[in-house]
């Protein structure tokens, strides 16, 4: 993902963060789920595929 497409990205934080900046955002998209740390925005982003960020859901409930 070039980063103009970042850019455009909707970010979400997990409604337990309660706002702290202790936490990881996520976004949808083509190809999978976006990770980066509220901490450090620029500092990169992780794309995870779908399936794998389904089978990390499931472990987590």
């Amino acid at each position: 993902m070039n980063p103009p497409e970042l850019g455009r990205t909707v970010w979400r934080t997990s409604s337990y963060s309660a706002g702290q900046g202790n936490c990881v955002e996520i976004a949808l998209a083509p190809a999978g789920v976006l990770v980066r740390d509220t901490k450090d925005r620029p500092g990169g982003t992780l794309s995870v595929p779908p399936a794998a960020w389904d089978a990390f859901l499931r472990e987590l409930s």
